[in-house]
């Protein structure tokens, strides 16, 4: 496995919990862990995200629900269907239903994507997207 340049590590309230929720229900791929010190590190589609369990290391506030204010993970996929359709399966609300939108990307340049967000168990928000393609504008 390749690291990425910027990997986001989130503290969680509960490693156990988080770990159900992005391998078993979002299928993210555990690339190593070490349980001792409460950590993992996940991988999907080649995103990358760090998990540790709250401990005094680098905390720089209270840590209080929803976490991560003010931030959302993109998180890039080839099939938006199938992870909508695990999302719905396990019953996880969305915070913003799919739809898709077009971003201006250069003066004359949209780009399109299919989006949701859903919040993690500790309310991180998820902002998965398929990708569908550049279109001119005037």
């Amino acid at each position: 496995m390749q690291f990425n340049r910027l990997v986001p590590e989130l503290n969680v309230s509960n490693l156990d919990a988080s770990l159900h929720f992005y391998v078993e229900k979002l299928h993210f791929k555990i690339e190593f862990d070490r349980p001792e010190d409460r950590f993992a590190y996940l991988s999907f589609e080649g995103s990358q995200v760090m998990l540790e369990e709250d401990n005094d290391g680098w905390v720089t506030g209270e840590l209080t629900y929803p976490r991560g204010r003010g931030i959302n993970f993109q998180i890039e996929t080839e099939d938006i269907a199938k992870i909508e359709e695990h999302i719905r399966a396990h019953k996880i609300p969305f915070f913003r239903e799919p739809m898709e939108n077009w971003y201006r990307i250069a003066p004359n340049k949209e780009e399109g994507v299919k989006e949701f967000l859903i919040q993690d168990p500790d309310g991180y928000l998820l902002r998965f997207q398929q990708f569908l393609g550049e279109r001119e504008i005037k």
